[in-house]
């Protein structure tokens, strides 16, 4: 039996798809990560555990978490981390992951690190905008990153959860290209056979807009990222092709799949 946690996810919605004996677990089904015991039902009887938490997770008791994964026998754990937990370890808004990385590797004898860029899917930010009045807001125009599909990062998850070769391994989980914010939108407004203006925000504006969802130190690590990347969170990583032996999905062919979304 496989656990997966989030699983209502944008990440766990299809890696339960690929899963063909898994436990969903998210709130609708009882269990909170804010109440390690909580999950004590969910983790019986398990052998392995898909691991993700909201936000950076600095906020919850991960020795206790995983504790209980501990208590209840699950010996391999698939974390989806960050790829800043690499890049920017000391920084309060990814420092939490990278302890939690350490954490896990301490906890069970079998582990994966999944450390994806931007998600495409973080474009659903967008959709409210561009179904009412065909535009896009965002800062750092023409700053290139190559975000990744979620549906790659489950897959990813799905082999690390079912192959004992993914074990002790880190993976970097990126697009196959680079596409700037400008780009991205141009390719929604494809996607849905209609134009679709792009708005750039000032810094200032974009810092606003996010402190009404995350913590400060998160925006701020965000904001870092999205506007001074450093020259591996620019680069494209091999490793989604790697283990899945086919190229990642573009940010186009997501923006297709999900166009409803936009229209």
């Amino acid at each position: 039996m496989i656990v997966v946690i989030g699983a209502t996810g944008n990440v766990g919605r299809p890696l339960l798809a690929a899963l063909p004996d898994a436990r969903p677990v998210s709130r609708r089904t009882g269990a909170d990560l804010a109440d390690p015991a909580s999950l004590r039902p969910a983790f019986a009887g398990a052998e392995a555990l898909f691991l993700m938490v909201p936000g950076a997770g600095g906020h919850l008791d991960t020795p206790a978490i995983l504790g209980e994964a501990s208590a209840a026998g699950i010996k391999r754990i698939v974390l989806l981390s960050s790829q800043a937990a690499g890049t920017r370890p000391g920084w309060p808004s990814h420092a939490p992951l990278r302890t939690l990385e350490d954490r896990v590797k301490d906890a069970v004898p079998s582990w994966t690190v999944l450390r994806p860029g931007g998600f495409a899917s973080n474009a659903f930010g967008w959709a409210e905008s561009v179904r009412a009045g065909r535009t896009v807001a965002a800062p750092y125009a023409d700053v290139a990153l190559p975000i990744v599909d979620p549906d790659d990062i489950a897959a990813v998850a799905a082999a690390a959860l079912l192959d004992e070769r993914h074990a002790g391994r880190t993976y970097v989980l990126t697009g196959p290209e680079a596409t700037t914010p400008r780009q991205r939108a141009q390719a929604i407004g494809e996607a849905i056979g209609a134009p679709v203006e792009f708005v750039e925000q000032s810094p200032e504006e974009a810092r606003a807009q996010l402190l009404g969802f995350m913590p400060e130190v998160v925006a701020d690590g965000t904001l870092a990222i999205l506007g001074t990347p450093e020259p591996q969170e620019r680069a494209v990583s091999p490793d989604v092709e790697r283990v899945l032996g086919r190229p990642a999905g573009t940010f186009a062919a997501w923006a297709r799949r999900n166009a409803a979304a936009f229209r």
